[in-house]
């Protein structure tokens, strides 16, 4: 029954989570902080209601910069680009499409194929660019405005808060540059052969090692281990070449 279970686990998604609960407290608190922030912000150019809805796809970013700080998604240019850009082609697809079904469903969809392109994608991102086009007159009435206030101011003290919080925290700097960075002076590579590689490393070994990061990172240790089985493979292909 037990093994039932973990397999139904796997199959339907459920992560492993490896976070102390400071961690995700930590993360809970960020979050907090930096919509409290957006919201603010937010407020001081739309008036009405429109002000706190439009803080939703922040909210979205937040968990990414404060529960995954370390992720692609959530690097400052994801976070910056990716908003910015999707709410100008929301903007334009909700002036120059009639149909509203139409625009918002194109506003998304060019959304994502631009943030591919320009190397910012960001979930969040599409949330923007709906709303560009759903959010009613006090969102139409800004035009590309909308873009640079509230949005931008948004998702640069987003940005800026995720820094700040974070920086609090050695095993929690953002960007991820410094994180990475820091470990890097840490920790020294043995300096094995593929073989040896292949065959000291398991799937425990990266379960571990997670464990050890106390951050959530978006990766599986089957997905580590399938990725160095694939770049070893890859190694000895190469090496037989040369």
């Amino acid at each position: 029954m037990r093994k039932f279970i973990n397999e139904l686990g796997l199959i339907i998604g459920i992560e492993q989570n490896v976070t102390g609960h400071l961690e995700k407290w930590l993360s809970g608190l960020g979050g907090f902080a930096s919509i409290y922030l957006c919201y603010f912000v937010s407020h001081l150019f739309v008036k009405d209601s429109a002000a706190l809805l439009l803080v939703t796809s922040t909210g979205a970013s937040a968990v990414l910069i404060f529960a995954v700080p370390h992720g692609a998604l959530s690097q400052p240019w994801p976070v910056i680009g990716g908003h910015l850009i999707s709410a100008c082609i929301g903007v334009f697809c909700q002036q120059h499409i009639p149909n509203t079904h139409i625009a918002a469903a194109s506003a998304v969809g060019l959304s994502i194929m631009a943030m591919y392109y320009l190397r910012c994608l960001h979930p969040p991102g599409g949330a923007t660019a709906l709303f560009a086009v759903v959010g009613g007159s006090s969102i139409f009435s800004l035009a590309y405005r909308y873009a640079a206030f509230p949005v931008m101011l948004n998702v640069l003290s987003l940005v800026f808060c995720g820094v700040l919080f974070n920086a609090l925290f050695r095993w929690r700097r953002y960007p991820s540059y410094w994180f990475h960075h820091q470990y890097a002076k840490e920790y020294t590579t043995a300096k094995l052969n593929s073989s040896d590689i292949a065959t000291a490393i398991s799937q425990e070994d990266f379960a571990a090692a997670l464990q050890q990061m106390n951050s959530f990172i978006d990766v599986t240790p089957g997905d580590l281990n399938d990725l160095f089985e694939r770049a070893v493979h890859s190694a000895r292909h190469r090496n037989k070449r040369l």
